[in-house]
């Protein structure tokens, strides 16, 4: 039985990391249709190796700094329980991945393609397992004390913080210190549109995105016996309430229409397995009300050349989510409890402080070492070029 049991629960959590897996394909969609045609090879390229790069640091660091667990066994050791331990390193990697390709998206059209490897290198394997490790793995007592003090500790159950959050306000720095795009801003005060180069890209990204998100939330549970239908319900609520709320708010701009759902999965992830889904919905709608508000101020006012909208889709979202979870998680609000909203503030408050400092030392000290934006002839003729320097149109479509 027992045997049964760890081989079914290894197949559980291997279709959870396959789901999640399927999601970068939709990270890449969505950069790709929403930057210009001339840029699309690079997004495609980066959000792969991205990965890669990604896998590397979390298997020979960043795993080990958030769990405490290496691979340096032998295999018969490592195969133990059906392979459990490493399935949920697979799995766990996909979260971990997200990570860059969220700041891909904030940083698209002007960053250089191997500084950028090299700091998905050091957020992965050295920023991001530090409140991994806090959250999900007990570490350095923050948990501890915080439910000594507080009579709950932070809770989030499929990373609206460690994940979102965390590579969302990473991203913030980073698109800082690069800066807008050439033509973005004018002296004058004009802001060139830059246009999506694909709604169908766009829209598809979206899509393959919220599909996976149900294997991102509900295989969080990371065993059958703890899985909850409750946690799907609450994904399904929050991703309409995002997409009504958007699409209303956003006046139909398709833009909006599809980052309005995500913006609600986003929000839900912290706390989808004790709300009521009617504080999912309530969770959902406000996270899309979020994203298009934070959306237009930071493009249209404050100039902050944000390309996918990364920080108010991610990063304000998820600490919504983080928040809200210490709300509609309540009794008092139709939740199952067990949750402090002093404990919410505290935890969200922390993962966003980390992944700032985090963003500003890996990308400020990679402007100041080798630099991390394109040389404005690079930029102008496009991203790509920073992959792989193509003469010609014909070629391009052969060399890829």
């Amino acid at each position: 039985m027992d045997s049964f049991r760890s081989g079914a629960d290894t197949l559980f959590i291997l279709l959870g990391a396959i789901m999640i897996l399927a999601m970068h394909a939709g990270f890449a969609f969505l950069e790709l249709g929403t930057v210009r045609k001339k840029n699309q090879v690079n997004a495609l390229v980066k959000i792969l190796v991205d990965f890669a790069v990604s896998t590397m640091a979390y298997f020979f660091v960043g795993y080990s700094i958030a769990y405490g667990v290496n691979f340096f066994s032998s295999a018969e050791v490592l195969a133990q329980k059906s392979g459990f331990e490493l399935v949920k390193f697979f799995f766990l990697l996909t979260f971990a991945a997200a990570i860059p390709a969220i700041i891909s998206g904030g940083i698209a059209e002007r960053a250089r393609f191997h500084p950028q490897l090299a700091a998905t290198a050091l957020m992965v394997g050295l920023i991001y397992p530090i409140f991994e490790g806090i959250a999900w793995n007990q570490r350095f007592g923050i948990q501890a004390w915080l439910e000594a003090s507080y009579g709950a500790a932070f809770h989030d159950f499929a990373g609206s913080v460690v994940v979102h959050a965390v590579g969302g306000w990473a991203a913030l720095p980073a698109v800082l210190l690069l800066g807008s795009r050439r033509g973005r801003y004018s002296k004058d005060g004009s802001i060139s549109a830059h246009p999506p180069s694909s709604i169908p890209f766009l829209a598809l990204g979206a899509w393959i995105l919220a599909v996976g998100w149900f294997g991102f939330n509900v295989m969080s549970a990371q065993t059958l016996d703890k899985m909850n239908g409750l946690v799907a319900m609450n994904s399904l609520m929050a991703m309409v309430g995002g997409t009504l709320v958007a699409v209303v708010i956003g006046k139909n701009d398709p833009g909006f229409a599809y980052n309005g759902p995500l913006a609600g999965l986003v929000a839900v992830c912290a706390g989808s397995d004790l709300m009521h889904p009617l504080g999912a919905l309530a969770t959902g709608g406000i996270a899309g009300a979020i994203f298009v508000w934070l959306f237009t101020l930071t493009q249209n006012r404050w100039k902050i050349d944000d390309v996918l909208g990364v920080w108010p889709l991610h990063g304000l979202c998820g600490a919504w989510g983080g928040i809200a979870a210490g709300i509609f998680g309540a009794q008092a609000f139709g939740g199952l409890g067990g949750v402090s909203l002093m404990s919410q503030l505290i935890g969200t408050a922390l993962g966003v402080a980390i992944a700032v400092v985090g963003g500003v030392l890996v990308y400020g000290l990679l402007k100041i070492t080798v630099g991390i934006r394109l040389d404005p002839e690079e930029e102008y003729e496009g991203a790509d070029l920073s992959v792989h320097k193509i003469s010609s149109t014909a070629e391009r479509e052969t060399s890829w």
